[in-house]
C-alpha cells in the first residue's frame, strides 16, 4: 500500500466520525436514539448458561472501538433516564456526592487504615 492510499484510508476512516452506526436503518428503526445498540441482537447476559459463555465472549466484538461505544451508550441511558427528563429529581445530585465520597475515601485509604480499632491492642 502506497503512502497516498494509506492517507486515503485513513481520510474515509475520519469521515464516519459522526455518522450513525452500520446497523441503523431509519426505516426499520425509527428516529436514531444514541442509548440503543443497533447491532446483531444476541442472547442476553442474564440468560446465558455457564456452558454456553466462552461462546459467547467469543461472538462479543473487542477492541477500543466497540469499548467506546459501550461507555458512549451507558451515558446516554443515564443521561436520558436522570438529566433530561422534565421533572427530574436529586438523584444526580445523591449520585455525584456519593462518587466522591467513595474517590475522597479511595485517595484517603492509606491514611485512614492507621486509625482501625481492634479489639486486642
Amino acid at each position: 500500500m502506497t503512502i497516498k492510499e494509506n492517507k486515503l484510508t485513513e481520510l474515509i476512516k475520519f469521515k464516519t466520525w459522526g455518522c450513525y452506526p452500520e446497523g441503523y436503518n431509519p426505516a426499520e428503526h425509527g428516529p436514531y436514539d444514541p442509548s440503543r445498540y443497533y447491532g446483531k441482537p444476541d442472547t442476553p447476559f442474564g440468560e446465558v448458561k455457564l456452558g454456553e459463555l466462552p461462546a459467547w465472549f467469543s461472538r462479543r466484538e473487542k477492541g477500543f472501538r466497540a469499548f467506546a461505544a459501550l461507555i458512549s451508550r451507558a451515558h446516554w441511558r443515564w443521561q436520558l433516564k436522570y438529566i433530561h427528563p422534565r421533572k427530574a429529581n436529586m438523584a444526580p445530585l445523591y449520585q455525584a456526592a456519593f462518587l466522591a465520597s467513595a474517590f475522597g475515601y479511595c485517595i484517603n485509604y492509606l491514611r485512614l487504615r492507621g486509625h482501625r480499632n481492634y479489639k486486642y491492642h
